[in-house]
């Protein structure tokens, strides 16, 4: 251990690791903070560190492998795709389930996967960048990324406290990802060479086209879900076991 507290390229790799690290998780933030903001205030406090912790996790691993995985083609491809359901996900209204404690628990669970999901896809973007900077090095993978989950839950937590004042950072949150998502595809290593040549203006159409798309399609079925409820309700209040006559 005493070689690298001298060691002065290792101090600087750390850093960059951190550098690029801070820059390219505010997409991050974002989910965490739409995917645990309907939890209650102790939940969301787990929500976000263990989700954090795993999102880490997983692109340490994503990052070890990252020379391999990035040479499938039409791999971000796929990735938008789900990155793009979880965004329209995270636009819908919370099911009530059947009771108080289920639907704690099945919210909590949720929200954790969802992190976890759209980490993993997002990270495609930068495991290159930091597996660059790590140099072959795990050790300096993990002490990079693992510092930088205090800046994530930080930045998560603030958030979720500016969507409760303001929802419609919700909608711009969820419009974010729709955003990268379209900005996954032009960089596709398939399609991406293909756009380069002869369709150079998707690299401004496919992510505004995928800010839409999540918006309008977000909207759309949360209204939809919002009439479902609504009925339901109406319906339940009618009904003989309720005591009112139909």
């Amino acid at each position: 251990m005493q070689e690298f507290v001298f060691d002065h390229a290792f101090w600087i790799a750390l850093i960059q690791i951190i550098g690029i690290d801070i820059v390219l998780s505010g997409d991050n933030a974002v989910v965490i903070a739409l995917a645990a903001r309907s939890l209650p205030e102790a939940d969301r406090r787990r929500a976000v560190m263990w989700g954090s912790s795993a999102a880490v996790v997983m692109r340490v691993t994503l990052t070890v492998v990252a020379a391999e995985l990035l040479r499938l083609p039409l791999l971000k491809v796929a990735g938008a795709g789900l990155l793009l359901w979880i965004a329209v996900q995270l636009l819908l209204p919370e099911d009530e389930g059947e009771g108080e404690g289920q639907m704690v628990k099945g919210g909590f669970i949720a929200a954790i996967k969802t992190i976890m999901i759209a980490d993993l896809v997002m990270s495609m973007d930068n495991v290159v960048a930091i597996a660059g900077a790590s140099k072959g090095s795990l050790l300096l993978l993990i002490l990079g990324l693992g510092l930088s989950i205090p800046l994530v839950v930080f930045s998560s937590t603030f958030l979720m406290k500016v969507m409760e004042r303001f929802p419609v950072v919700v909608t711009g949150g969820a419009a974010l990802l729709g955003f990268v998502a379209g900005e996954m595809v032009v960089s596709d290593l398939f399609l991406g060479p293909w756009i380069d040549a002869n369709a150079a203006w998707l690299h401004r159409a496919l992510p505004i086209a995928g800010a839409v798309f999540v918006v309008s399609v977000g909207k759309l079925l949360a209204a939809r879900k919002a009439r479902k409820a609504a009925l339901e309700l109406s319906l339940g209040e009618a009904s003989p076991e309720s005591g009112t006559p139909r």
